[in-house]
């Protein structure tokens, strides 16, 4: 029997092995590596801090996310071979694979960070809500915040949902003014980046979203240490910035195993090929979602946009072919604005976001780089899609590779 083995059971590990089992030859199983008994939809973590109460709908078993057909084992991956092609397990067992895909993800580090408490680093008013534990203590502190300066650090770039600092900021606001403080709350977002926005056409029609908002935006900032004494975020060029409250987005690694293996750059992301998804100095693996160095956006959409294409190419390895450039860099993302509204951005390496109609132009329903409730609804509703389509991996009416339907092309900053 051969051997299909994928490192992780994410987003995209899921939607991969319950997509594949079906279609690969009855001489090939599949197993999934990974030592977390319980699904999180990270999306919904986004919610939490400002008074969503949830937490039940957030998670389900392993065993109901992915197919009965996938052999599970809840184990953690220790290393790597590629040389022998073997995976060594935690439990103390190994695995030869045949063809592997690594979906193992990005993993917060905030201990990278110089100051910064190892332990209960809340009771030092520092949090994150890039954990369940972590965001549900946030939601306990702000909604006893009445005066006070926040501030939301990202220490360095790349992150889960690169959107995700400026959704919290929006939320923060509105939240802020739905309890009668916001005038008594500064808000200040510190960046690595030059600017809030990076693209320029997304710039030039959304930056008064800061402004308008009161939101301070405090640009290459490079997080060097916590002064927890001093409640200061301290950035390398010894700028100081004052904190009642620090919401910070840690450094982002790879999966432990990947840094002890040597198979990924300095911070244990795979060197990976932008369009085939292949890794580039192992043979026979595959990587996927958060995991690859690509350029491409560390978000839920692109591990569904990537599946498609990388089970193509599976399919091809198996059937002795070479593998095809399917992968476009397709990222979109709704992003919360507050007061029940969202935008929605659509990409890939190439074009960057444009206004417009998506998915279908002139109708949409949804709107491209501009507000609406419409938007809304449709992020609250993916939780649904996610869950009971995106990853069983039924098909979605949403193309991988990214349409310039709808799209203002002609659009400038």
């Amino acid at each position: 029997m051969k051997k299909l083995v994928i490192l992780g059971a994410g987003t995209a590990g899921t939607i991969v092995a319950n997509a594949i089992v079906g279609k690969l030859p009855a001489d090939w199983s599949v197993t999934v590596v990974d030592p977390d008994e319980s699904h999180l939809y990270q999306p919904g973590l986004l919610f939490l801090p400002f008074g969503a109460r949830d937490e039940r709908k957030m998670t389900r078993p392993r065993k109901r996310t992915l197919s009965k057909k996938v052999e599970w084992l809840e184990t953690a991956v220790r290393h790597l071979d590629p040389a022998t092609r073997t995976v060594q397990l935690e439990s103390g067992d190994s695995i030869v694979y045949d063809i592997l895909v690594i979906a193992s993800g990005s993993h917060i580090r905030p201990d990278l960070t110089e100051g910064m408490p190892a332990q209960e680093p809340h009771k030092h008013d520092i949090f994150d809500f890039y954990s369940l534990e972590g965001a549900q203590r946030l939601r306990d502190k702000l909604a006893e915040l009445e005066r006070g300066r926040l501030v939301l650090n990202v220490v360095e770039m790349p992150i889960k949902c690169p959107v995700a600092p400026l959704e919290f900021l929006f939320l923060a606001d509105a939240f802020f003014k739905r309890q009668g403080v916001r005038e008594a709350v500064e808000i200040i977002y510190a960046t690595p980046l030059d600017a809030a926005f990076t693209k320029p056409i997304a710039a030039q029609r959304l930056g008064y979203l800061l402004e308008e908002k009161g939101i301070e935006v405090v640009t290459e900032f490079s997080t060097g240490e916590v002064d927890v004494g001093a409640r200061q975020l301290v950035s390398w060029d010894e700028r100081r910035l004052d904190y009642d409250v620090l919401v910070t987005i840690p450094t982002h690694t790879g999966a432990p195993f990947v840094e002890q293996s040597g198979i990924g750059d300095e911070l244990g992301f795979i060197p990976t090929d932008p369009h085939t998804l292949q890794a580039k100095e192992m043979p026979n693996v595959f990587v996927i979602g958060d995991a690859t160095d690509l350029p491409s956006s560390k978000a839920g959409s692109v591990a569904h946009f990537q599946a498609e294409g990388l089970i193509d190419n599976i399919l091809r390895m198996v059937a002795g072919e070479p593998a095809e450039p399917e992968f476009d860099g397709h990222a979109n993302c709704f992003v919360e604005t507050g007061n029940g509204k969202a935008m929605l951005i659509d990409f890939n390496y190439e074009v960057e976001p444009l206004p417009g109609r998506y998915p279908l132009a002139g109708l949409g329903p949804f709107k491209l780089l501009g507000e609406s409730r419409t938007n809304h609804w449709g992020k609250l509703s993916f939780r649904w899609m996610y869950w009971n389509a995106l990853l069983p991996a039924r098909p979605l009416p949403v193309s991988a590779r990214m349409s310039m339907a709808g799209k203002q092309t002609n659009a400038t900053a």
